[in-house]
């Protein structure tokens, strides 16, 4: 085949992936939100911010990992026509999901007191603990919202998770402003502001898009108004556990190494902290484009395979990898020019009373940056990968891998040349980036050989 058979596919794949782009960037804006309107307290706001949220990020990627396991159920019912298979996915898938939101918000609340012993800045700490109470709670209807969003992805309508996302940054901005810094009368309640935000704007996500989808004709055979238990089939709900918990697994496994990173810099101390806070929370809005063409790729994969059209699907998969390497050259390019310009929106460079530590802040997020930049395209592809063999409705083995590829070859680097007398903070990112490689490369190959396989037989 020639470059044009790839590049022909690149204005549909951008459709399709577009709207998860900017619904997920949403998500991450809900942190950069937070971060920048904390970080105009002081440098240990920002930590806090940044510990309260290593533990949501964990439970976020079971959660989140879990629910793309609806996504090609549903596009593999649809590629079949079959609309009472797609159904009873996002049914069972819902409940599933309530509950592990539920569960997760246990989880939380249960390890809470664990950040009393990570050798954290104890002034982090007791921040971070009101934090981390309020938006653990929004774990239930984050994890809900998921359930929907995945659901419609299945069905390629990939638009209107973004809508119920826009929404609920601009609920996040105003109520951010009202309780961090206690305007229209309200007291100033700091970082404690800053997750009733996220909170209040999570509860409005869910119920947008719930009603949002009722709303519409192409969902309604799909959406069941009398929801029963007794309806629910043990053999779906074990189908859809089975391709839940690895894709959870695999998520959790790339983000427990990033709450790593973060808890290693909080051991050097709290500028570190919020350099690789900062540092990570940009690498993360470029990592949300990735995840949109991993859905892209993850339905269009999830169709052909409902179509059994295994060599148009390698076609397809292939054009979505070539359009993630195109992108993700341009984002290192603007992380390798910019590196000392962004971190500035972060913080208030004029505070004088803090202009020593912000400008350590700053010098040490410039350097993570660099290292960001150069694995951009390795981050891009892992998950593009990960989203064409979850479409395949492939787990198991690529839950492996990427255990391989994070802790028995990204751990051991960040842990080592992390260390104060080492590399520090850029040593910790050099062992992501090595994490990320392993990845890359491990499952493009386990899709190259999956697909031949699939296509001789």
């Amino acid at each position: 085949m020639n470059l044009k058979s790839y590049t022909s596919e690149f204005a549909y794949n951008l459709k399709l992936a577009y709207p998860v782009m900017l619904g997920m960037i949403g998500h991450t804006l809900v942190g950069f939100i937070d971060n920048v309107m904390v970080g105009q307290l002081g440098t240990a706001e920002l930590a806090a911010v940044s510990l309260g949220n290593s533990f949501i990020f964990i439970a976020m990627s079971l959660g989140i990992g879990f629910s793309t396991a609806i996504t090609p159920l549903v596009a593999e019912a649809d590629g079949e026509g079959n609309v009472d298979k797609g159904k009873k996915a996002f049914n069972h898938g819902l409940f599933l999901c309530t509950v592990l939101g539920i569960l997760l918000f246990l989880m939380i609340m249960g390890a809470r007191p664990a950040m009393y012993y990570m050798k954290q800045p104890k002034e982090v700490v007791e921040l971070a603990m009101p934090y981390l109470s309020l938006v653990a709670f929004s774990l239930i209807p984050l994890i809900m919202f998921q359930a929907f969003k995945q659901f419609a992805d299945g069905l390629s309508e990939t638009k209107y998770a973004m809508y119920a996302t826009l929404l609920a940054n601009v609920v996040n901005v105003v109520l951010n402003y009202i309780f961090i810094f206690g305007k229209f009368g309200m007291p100033q309640l700091g970082v404690v502001g800053a997750a009733i935000g996220t909170l209040a704007s999570r509860v409005i996500m869910l119920i947008f898009i719930a009603l949002l989808l009722r709303s519409k004709e192409k969902f309604k055979p799909y959406v069941d108004d009398n929801f029963n238990f007794r309806r629910l089939k043990k053999a779906i709900l074990k189908k859809i556990i089975n391709l839940g918990l690895p894709s959870s697994l695999q998520m959790f496994f790339e983000v427990a190494i990033f709450t790593v990173a973060i808890w290693l810099s909080g051991v050097l101390g709290k500028n570190p902290q919020a350099a690789n806070q900062i540092a990570l929370n940009l690498a993360s809005m470029t990592f949300m484009v990735a995840i949109g063409l991993s859905v892209a790729a993850m339905i269009r994969v999830g169709n052909q395979k409902g179509l059994k059209n295994y060599v148009e699907l390698r076609r397809i998969a292939f054009s979505i990898f070539i359009l993630t390497i195109f992108i993700e050259t341009v984002f290192a390019l603007i992380f390798m020019l910019l590196n000392k310009e962004l971190p500035k929106m972060y913080l208030d460079v004029n505070d004088v009373q803090n202009m020593a530590d912000n400008a350590q802040v700053i010098s040490l997020a410039s350097k993570l940056l660099l290292v960001a930049a150069v694995f951009q395209i390795s981050d891009g592809l892992q998950v593009v990968a990960l989203g064409a063999l979850r479409g395949m409705q492939d787990v198991r083995i690529p839950t492996l891998i990427t255990f391989i590829a994070y802790w028995l070859i990204g751990f051991p680097i960040c842990y080592f040349l992390g260390k104060e007398d080492v590399y520090g903070s850029v040593g910790i990112w050099i062992g992501l980036l090595a994490g990320l490689t392993a990845s890359a490369v491990m499952l493009f190959w386990r899709f190259n050989y999956m697909t031949k396989k699939m296509i001789l037989n």
